[in-house]
């Protein structure tokens, strides 16, 4: 629907208590800025745990600008408070979010929806330290975190596992994914309703991994928008990116990760790595490039956002 910027008082959640915080508070600021200059009462909120539940309900928001990254922002928890109080809110709904999070869950959605994904396994943190889970190069992850938050990659000349796992036991918890690593290069595609926008080529100047420094710091990467790529990888990445926004049930925007192999002779592999459902906002973040691509200025953006938010998402 169509909101009136005048009468529309929009709630821009940022910042949080996720390992993702301070990406969050960019975008959060970045949003509400946005939403000013289009003429939206937009207040910021940097929700507490115990205080997420009461603050909403005495700001009384038209509308929730969802801005929070990691856990309890886009696993699904803080659309689960949004839809019990009937507040429209923006990005996707509990389930989509939920499944998304969850990298092991999420890949087997993808698997069943034909599109293509690295082999995978989940395993006990210590298994991963004491030994090689599968024969190098292969990632490192945390089954439930985004911003490339705790992952590391074991290549073919490491001396032995990633026993570094251990001491970050708060971010992966008890698992961790290991996932064959795919050489090349590291492109993702937007989703922005229900139309899959350009692909980017990420080059890294921190080095051969897209990590958090890589996507955060002011020259971390270098975006090449419009990915120069063959047009039928290009094609693939727009497809898969559609289907899996779809397989997953996603609404607003989403983000897709490929890796795609044009390293290896005669492979020319693409997968799918993963689906964000609160891809970042900030001044270096992908999804706003590719919106400008497609003709649409980051105040315009935010806007389709707000209105397109709902509940029963």
């Amino acid at each position: 629907m169509r909101r009136d910027p005048f009468n529309t008082k929009v709630a821009v959640l940022m910042g949080g208590w996720s390992a993702e915080r301070e990406v969050s508070l960019s975008s959060g600021a970045a949003c509400h800025q946005a939403l000013v200059n289009s003429g939206f009462n937009a207040v910021r909120l940097d929700p507490k745990p115990e205080s997420l539940f009461s603050d909403l309900a005495a700001m009384k928001p038209d509308v929730i600008f969802n801005a929070l990254h990691g856990k309890w922002g886009e696993d699904g928890k803080a659309a689960a408070i949004f839809e019990t109080m009937r507040i429209p809110y923006t990005h996707s709904g509990v389930l989509a979010s939920a499944i998304a999070m969850d990298k092991e869950k999420s890949k087997m959605l993808f698997h069943e929806a034909g599109i293509p994904v690295a082999e995978s396994l989940v395993v006990p943190l210590e298994d991963v330290a004491a030994k090689h889970p599968m024969s190098p190069p292969y990632v490192v992850k945390p089954v439930a975190e985004g911003s490339s938050v705790g992952v590391h990659i074991v290549r073919t000349s490491a001396n032995g596992p990633a026993q570094i796992v251990l001491e970050q036991r708060n971010v992966f918890g008890d698992h961790a994914m290991v996932e064959r690593f795919i050489p090349g290069r590291e492109l993702t595609c937007a989703v922005m309703g229900d139309v899959a926008l350009g692909v980017i080529d990420i080059v890294s100047n921190k080095g051969n991994f897209y990590d958090y420094a890589s996507k955060y710091d002011k020259g971390g990467s270098d975006h090449i928008l419009p990915a120069q790529i063959p047009q039928e990888i290009y094609r693939k990445c727009q497809r898969y990116a559609l289907m899996a926004h779809r397989a997953l049930g996603c609404r607003g925007v989403s983000r897709c990760d490929f890796r795609y192999d044009d390293v290896t002779p005669d492979k020319h592999e693409l997968v799918l790595l993963e689906i964000n459902t609160q891809p970042g906002m900030t001044g270096t973040s992908l999804v706003p490039d590719m919106a400008r691509h497609a003709g649409h200025t980051f105040e315009e953006l935010v806007t389709w956002m707000v209105n397109d938010a709902s509940v029963d998402r």
